[in-house]
């Protein structure tokens, strides 16, 4: 019996012992931790580092650091002088995080334990954090990340290190998205339901609808294509040579990187999903929408995904659907057929074509079957004072909406064929109040500022620099307007909160999406090659947001090499200044405004290129 106790007794001294070395290991990871924040790991919430007055943000480092971080709070947008405080540097988040979607982040639903019904794909909506819990530091390259490959070469390979993630070639690698070949990923064109080439598939469509040449934009009368469930985005790629241009659509699911795979190549791209909200995209916005094997179920909640579809298409648009219940193989395919054939008969689509795997329903160019559909007839008619224009954090309903008035007794949209359209003033303009004159006056407007763009641009701006572009504040999509002939394609974003001049956008031939710039960009990091910021800091700053913030946020999703373009008030410009060096940016060029026809020189145009930085694991590739 004593010596049992004396070995509980040695037993409870050794645990003791482990446990204090535990504790005090933690404790020096934590504190050496710490001290190394720009290479460890960050969580959500950890903004300390904003607050250091030394390693990272600049001074003296035996100074009191109450007294820095007073200092530190520099005000957005007005200039503090040449004492003001200025940071040095910004940390530089964990490799594991080079690929950070803020809004996007399953980390964060983790880490703020969100309740969400993942039968709706609610986890995979737009969820941002906090002002207070943002990453503030900046995202790095992957090891070895050389510049992208220009376009046309773009379209069918890309170089593995700058997305390192294979596995999807693996995984269809009996469908030909992708195929590992050395250094880089190629694209032979394939998908899940088109193996042996997009192109054979687009011309097969066309063959359906019977447009001349087997040429999918229909003489110019189909230009805007939605593509959900699209894969790397290989459909919207080869659209491209039929002037078509296509918002591709994918989630940051277990598919991840098949968005940041398109963009890499060239490709508009978007990442979302249809869940419960509506898609950021106005009424009657596509010409065809088109799911290939897109694993949706579309019977669910009513139908409320099929109407949302139907929302964002315009009178006479199509549905291509290629699935195995166009076909109906089996008993479930069998029964899904027939309860969506019933459901698009209800919403008054009828079948334009249908062959082998696909189908091709059409949507009624009139409100006429609306009206004539038996009473109680489901799904209803939304509510007459239902915005369908209506799209940021506005939750979808099961419902029909209808056509306004003036697309009802034209029977469409009268939009002109492509190319006219983009310069051709759209009837929906008069639901903004603007008139013929202004829109003509605002597209010379901005081609005329894009040609001194172009002009300081010119020196280093090659045909194939730039690719993918934002306009950061679109209005009427006329900056865009201006690049027709450039080899480039413009992702134009409209303020959530501002007129709702997204429908004009897309009326003209071009493609965007709404979003609030107080928030994160659904996109991956490294995606653009040139941003245009027409005083959208002038415009967060009235919101009391942080320009600090939106920096990062254009310094996350800017290619190394890439372009700003700010233009905006002086003291904007003498703000963004200070942060250059921080950033890894350079000043490119600086220009007046008041020489440009109509202007009262209260602008300022501010370009700046981002330099190649590297991490200490990176290699530096040469362009």
């Amino acid at each position: 019996m004593t010596r049992g106790r004396s070995d509980a007794a040695q037993k409870k001294r050794l645990l003791t012992s482990v446990c204090i070395v535990a504790v005090f290991l933690v404790f020096l990871y934590l504190y050496f931790g710490s001290k190394n924040s720009g290479e460890s790991a960050l969580e959500y919430g950890s903004r300390s580092l904003r607050k250091l007055g030394t390693s990272y943000l600049g001074g003296d480092e035996d100074s009191d650091l109450g007294h820095k971080q007073d200092e530190s709070s520099v005000k957005f947008g007005l200039d503090d002088g040449e004492d003001g405080f200025a940071p040095k540097s910004f940390p530089v988040c964990d490799d594991r995080h080079s690929e950070l979607i803020p809004c996007l982040d399953r980390n964060l639903i983790y880490q703020s334990r969100l309740k969400l019904d993942l039968s709706l794909m609610e986890h995979y909506e737009r969820h941002c954090p906090l002002p207070e819990k943002r990453f503030n530091c900046l995202i790095p390259p992957p090891p070895g990340y050389k510049v992208p490959l220009k376009w046309p070469k773009s379209r069918d390979e890309v170089w593995k290190v700058n997305i390192p993630h294979t596995h999807l070639a693996t995984e269809k690698s009996d469908q030909n998205w992708m195929v590992v070949k050395g250094e880089r990923i190629r694209f032979p064109g394939g998908g899940t339901h088109f193996h042996y080439g997009a192109d054979k598939y687009i011309a097969s469509i066309a063959n359906m609808l019977n447009f001349s040449n087997n040429n999918l934009n229909n003489e110019g009368r189909l230009r805007t294509v939605f593509d959900v469930g699209c894969g790397v985005a290989s459909f919207g790629g080869y659209l491209l040579s039929s002037d078509i241009i296509a918002m591709s659509l994918a989630p940051n699911d277990v598919h991840q990187n098949q968005i940041q795979f398109a963009l890499e190549r060239g490709i508009p791209a978007y990442l979302g999903v249809l869940g419960t909200k509506r898609l950021p995209y106005p009424s009657r916005s596509f010409e065809l929408a088109h799911c290939s094997r897109c694993r949706i179920d579309w019977l669910q909640r009513d139908g409320i995904l099929l109407l949302e579809l139907d929302r964002v298409l315009r009178p006479g648009g199509y549905f291509a659907y290629s699935s195995p219940e166009a076909y109906a193989q089996d008993e479930e395919d069998l029964r899904i057929w027939k309860e969506m054939s019933a459901l698009v008969e209800r919403m008054c689509w009828r079948i334009a074509a249908k062959r082998n795997q696909t189908v091709i329903w059409q949507k009624p160019l009139t409100n006429d079957c609306y009206m004539e559909r038996e009473p109680g007839t489901q799904p209803p008619l939304c509510r007459s004072d239902d915005d369908p224009d209506a799209v940021w954090g506005v939750l979808m309903e099961a419902c029909i909406s209808p056509y306004s008035e003036h697309d009802h007794q034209t029977r469409g949209s009268g939009l002109a064929p492509w190319p006219a359209r983009l310069t051709s003033p759209p009837p929906r303009l008069a639901d903004l109040g603007y008139t013929s004159e202004m829109f003509e006056k605002d597209t010379e407007l901005w081609r005329q500022r894009v040609d001194n763009y172009w002009n300081l641009l010119s020196p280093k701006v090659k045909p194939d620099t730039l690719r993918n572009l934002m306009d950061m504040k679109a209005h009427l999509g006329s900056f865009a307007a201006a690049l027709k002939d450039k080899d480039v394609w413009v992702m134009n974003v409209v303020p959530e909160d501002g007129p709702k001049t997204l429908k004009i956008v897309f009326d003209r031939g071009l493609i965007g999406t709404v979003h609030n710039w107080c928030e994160s960009f659904s996109t991956y990091p490294r995606t653009y090659d040139l941003l245009h910021a027409w005083t959208v800091f002038s415009d967060i700053e009235k919101k009391g947001c942080s320009g600090e913030d939106l920096l990062l946020e254009m310094d996350r999703i800017l290619r190394p090499t890439g372009f700003i373009i700010i233009r905006d008030k002086q003291h904007v410009v003498d703000f963004v200044k200070k942060y250059l060096s921080a950033l890894h940016w350079e000043a490119f060029a600086t220009a007046d405004s008041s020489s440009e026809p109509g202007q009262d020189g209260d602008e300022v145009v501010f370009i700046i290129r981002k330099k190649l930085w590297l991490t200490s694991e990176s290699l530096r590739d040469t362009e």
